[in-house]
């Protein structure tokens, strides 16, 4: 899809990206994070709360988003990419989930190319939104 912002029309969808959630990449993300919340990686302090057991950390599902983006938008999405989204179900480590990408509006930028807006979202495997939200690319024809 690189540079091809006027070939991209309202309803393209994206490519949908799925993942398996596991602890492994959780506790990876951990690490890489710093985020050390307990929430995530200890059963049984998870097991007390509101979920009844560990989940993942929002910003690593909102990944697979950026990683949908990445594709389409290899050269676009790391210099002119923004999401604007919301945290709104959790999920769990061996949940599989998949990425979601339309396009809603194609408009002119204050600069060279145009703004690309797209409805993004992952989704649970029983079609539950975890995240939802919009993303925005610019690309140049």
């Amino acid at each position: 899809m690189t540079g091809d912002a006027a070939r991209i029309e309202p309803g393209q969808r994206l490519p949908e990206i799925v993942k398996q959630v596991t602890q492994e990449q959780v506790g990876a993300y951990a690490e890489a994070a710093g985020d050390f919340n307990p929430i995530h990686l200890d059963e049984t302090y998870a097991a007390g709360t509101q979920f009844g057991r560990r989940i993942a950390h929002g910003m690593l599902v909102l990944a697979f988003v950026s990683e949908m983006m990445a594709t389409a938008f290899p050269r676009e999405w790391p210099t002119t990419g923004r999401l604007k989204v919301r945290f709104k179900a959790p999920v769990f480590p061996g949940e599989t989930v998949r990425t979601t990408g339309e396009a809603i509006s194609v408009s002119g930028a204050s600069g060279p190319g145009q703004v690309i807006e797209y409805r993004v979202g992952v989704l649970k495997p029983d079609g539950t939104e975890a995240i939802a939200g919009q993303a925005f690319v610019t690309v140049t024809g």
